[in-house]
């Protein structure tokens, strides 16, 4: 495969990623809309008002970040450097995907909170905190980590 081809492949798979992203990231920030406006609402205490703020705050932030690379690639067309374009949109959506499991976290926080208490609310923050962090960024990074040294340990043997 050429590398236009390889470029164009790494394009789509990028796109096809931020499909599934932004969905979640509409449906939540969407939820996160319409709930100042349920007839609950103004009973919340202040600190749930407060965790309410940061978690619409993140989420909206994580649409911005998930839609900027579409925004950028329509106002730069046609793309010169593919390269620095997919480096720049990859940490955007990196940074988006940290703002939605921010929003989250702080949002399963205020549901079980409401709905069970705050102990566990916390607990319940606690598991999808770690859920998160280990299904979307420990275990990639050791995937890549393991796939660079095979590979390098790979290439040892062929020289």
């Amino acid at each position: 495969m050429n590398q236009a081809a390889l470029s164009d492949s790494d394009l789509s798979e990028m796109l096809s990623e931020l499909r599934v992203l932004l969905m979640g990231a509409q449906l939540f920030t969407a939820f996160l809309i319409l709930l100042p406006f349920s007839a609950g609402f103004k009973q919340i205490v202040q600190s749930e008002k407060w965790v309410f703020l940061a978690t619409f705050l993140f989420s909206v932030l994580s649409l911005i970040l998930f839609t900027a690379p579409a925004v950028q690639h329509r106002m730069v067309r046609p793309l010169r450097n593919r390269t620095k374009f997919k480096e720049m949109a990859t940490r955007q959506i990196l940074v988006g995907a940290a703002a939605l499991s921010c929003a989250l976290v702080l949002g399963a926080n205020l549901v079980i909170s409401e709905v069970f208490g705050h102990k566990l609310g916390l607990v319940v923050a606690g598991l999808i905190a770690a859920l998160v962090v280990v299904l979307w960024w420990v275990l990639p990074w050791s995937l890549q980590k393991t796939l660079s040294s095979s590979t390098t340990m790979h290439a040892d043997r062929e020289e």
